[in-house]
């Protein structure tokens, strides 16, 4: 009978035991739910009070980004998505787009090459741009002016906004470009910016058009209005009417800086992704034009002009004293450009 109740005894001390474990856990248990339950309210609260604070239209959607173009791998720093603040480019967001720059020397024909690009339905080339003193006062407005250019924020004439596929701008070597070159090719490296350099061949004949072009500033030949370039054969007779005098003791001198200044721009300019095309040959073939829109990654077109040329013929019909600069340059390394007048077509 003792030991019945002995173990009866020890029965009620292991229930006993076992549900004051469990009531223990079961504390830890609520006491767990509880603390989660506040956490998740919290995190609610905090959502809800954001939400009411940005509003239903305020919601940021995540865009799709657009797909990799079917490009060279050495392709990818050259290739754009400009996002403009002035507008939107709508269905084209994801069409790539190109930056250029005209490096050139005033009347060597990059007006003229100009139009060609711009009659093109994808590119935009925006003119001289850096003829306002302002814009090229110094390396954080130059910076700034080519940002709006490149991010297709630049109203002109040639701007063909969203459908855009290649954009840039005519440079003159004079116009802050050689000073600060050292930074503009830093920029171009990190922006992709690709270099078309336009040169003359012969700097005889640039000489005399920059002469003609300087007299007619002041002179005004075509009914009191100065045009540095012509859209009729009218127009470009009346100008050509005029025939400069040249100094012939500061002729060698003058051509060799004008060349000195171009050989520094292509050293300068070397490590830049580029194509070197001159004026001369252009004007003798055409399909030049093709190789500077293979250049841009466009596709081709038939390239239009309007301007018509206006020195044609012989140099010697185009001077006043040709004897005295015939004379200079026989017999010196630019003889040449006496005679080169092969590329008229």
């Amino acid at each position: 009978m003792a030991d019945d109740l002995s173990s009866f005894a020890k029965d009620v001390f292991l229930v006993k035991g076992l549900k004051n474990s469990t009531l223990v856990w079961r504390l830890v248990l609520l006491t767990f739910a509880m603390v989660c339950g506040v956490y998740i309210c919290s995190i609610c609260l905090k959502q809800i009070s954001t939400g009411s604070k940005v509003g239903f239209f305020d919601i940021n959607v995540i865009q799709k980004p657009c797909p990799e173009p079917n490009i060279e791998p050495w392709e990818i720093p050259y290739v754009h998505y400009p996002n403009p603040k002035t507008y939107s480019r709508v269905e084209c967001t994801c069409n790539p787009v190109r930056y250029f720059a005209i490096l050139s020397m005033q009347r060597s024909g990059s007006g003229w090459f100009e139009t060609f690009l711009n009659s093109h339905t994808n590119i935009s080339s925006n003119g001289e741009i850096f003829s306002v003193k302002v814009r090229r006062s110094n390396m954080s407005t130059i910076g700034e002016t080519l940002d709006t250019i490149y991010n297709l924020d630049w109203v002109s004439s040639a701007s063909k906004n969203e459908c855009t596929a290649a954009v840039g701008l005519k440079w003159m070597l004079n116009q802050g470009l050689m000073q600060n070159h050292e930074q503009i090719v830093e920029y171009f490296r990190v922006h992709g910016v690709s270099v078309i350099f336009l040169f003359r061949r012969n700097l005889l004949r640039r000489m005399v058009s920059v002469l003609a072009n300087e007299y007619d500033r002041n002179a005004k030949l075509l009914n009191g209005t100065h045009k540095s370039h012509t859209h009729s054969a009218e127009e470009a007779e009346i100008l050509a009417k005029y025939k400069p005098t040249i100094t012939a003791t500061l002729l060698i001198p003058n051509l060799k800086q004008v060349n000195d200044t171009t050989t520094k721009a292509l050293e300068y300019f070397k490590n830049t992704r580029h194509i070197i095309l001159y004026y001369e040959d252009v004007v003798k073939n055409h399909t030049k034009l093709l190789d500077v829109q293979d250049f841009l990654k466009v596709p081709r077109m038939d390239l239009k002009s309007r301007q018509v040329k206006i020195h044609k013929g012989s140099l010697s019909s185009q001077v006043e004293n040709w004897k005295d600069i015939s004379k200079a340059l026989t017999g010196t390394p630019y003889e040449s450009f006496l005679h080169e007048d092969d590329y008229r077509k």
